[in-house]
């Protein structure tokens, strides 16, 4: 897959000199464009430029499950100058799904700052026939159905065959390579349901293109009140939130940590950046290095 890079900085950092120009800022998003890891990463990256005072460039590196980006990461020079934007698939469940993982999740890295996390969504195309998650669950008792996921190993897989299992339905993985691919493909009806982060579906959910059966929250969400929790809906236990946190090659000096993690903290607290990624779906939960 081709790498896509995106310089995000403020126009007068684009006429830096050269010498200023090696101090630019790679953040490592292992993951297709359009996805939640990608939406945060431009987010906060952007921010993050300015207040460093240099360019920041964000580089999508999809694929094996974020293996590949998140190698990327840790093969780099421990220099402040590269970071990548981890999440609990990358930093947690890799580890007992890939016994063969080219990096360790904590040695590999130096952990910089957690930023957020997203809940899930259970969703079927706006035109399906579900509109209850009982719906849904009756039919697969009586067909087989099928299941997009974000990619294989994911939390969306993982929570939708906990699900099938529970439910005793029967049903299909279609993996895909992320989420927005995902979405996409239930929007059209390619598959009969997905469990997605909820940045990547807000915007379809608003338009209609995807209707909600039950989401991963403690409450329904005031922008969405239609959409039941997933206890309401009679299945709370397959449902976890997602979360997603900056990392640096291990062997980074504290104080080149210590400032990336400031950076990204400070661009929390905008309220531009808060608002947009509120909005977006996202749950702000910062934390520093320790």
């Amino acid at each position: 897959m081709p790498t896509r890079r995106i310089i995000l900085a403020a126009p007068a950092l684009l006429a830096l000199p050269a010498a200023a120009q090696a101090a630019t800022l790679r953040i490592i998003v292992p993951a297709p464009p359009g996805g939640p890891t990608d939406i945060l990463a431009r987010v906060v990256g952007e921010r993050m430029g300015v207040t460093l005072n240099r360019p920041v460039v964000i580089e999508n590196r999809a694929g094996a499950g974020g293996v590949i980006g998140t190698e990327a990461a840790a093969r780099s020079a421990a220099d402040g100058n590269t970071l990548v934007l981890g999440h609990n698939q990358t930093h947690a469940s890799n580890q007992w799904m890939m016994p063969r993982l080219p990096y360790h999740v904590r040695d590999s890295f130096a952990p910089v700052a957690r930023l957020a996390s997203v809940h899930h969504c259970l969703v079927v195309a706006g035109n399906s026939p579900f509109n209850m998650l009982a719906e849904l669950i009756a039919a697969g008792r009586q067909r087989e159905l099928t299941y997009a996921s974000s990619q294989a190993g994911s939390a969306s897989h993982v929570i939708s065959e906990t699900l099938v299992r529970r439910t005793q339905m029967r049903a299909v993985h279609v993996p895909y390579n992320g989420a927005a691919p995902a979405a996409t493909a239930t929007v059209a009806g390619q598959v009969d349901f997905y469990t997605s982060t909820f940045p990547t579906i807000a915007g379809l959910l608003r338009d209609g293109r995807l209707k909600g059966l039950a989401i991963g929250a403690p409450a329904r969400l005031a922008d969405f009140p239609a959409i039941p929790t997933a206890a309401e809906a009679g299945q709370p236990e397959p449902f976890v939130d997602a979360w997603f946190g900056l990392f640096a090659p291990a062997g980074t000096p504290s104080p080149a940590v210590a400032a990336l993690a400031d950076a990204a903290l400070a661009a929390l607290r905008e309220a531009a950046v808060a608002e947009r990624l509120r909005n977006a779906g996202f749950t702000l939960t910062p934390q520093g290095p320790a």
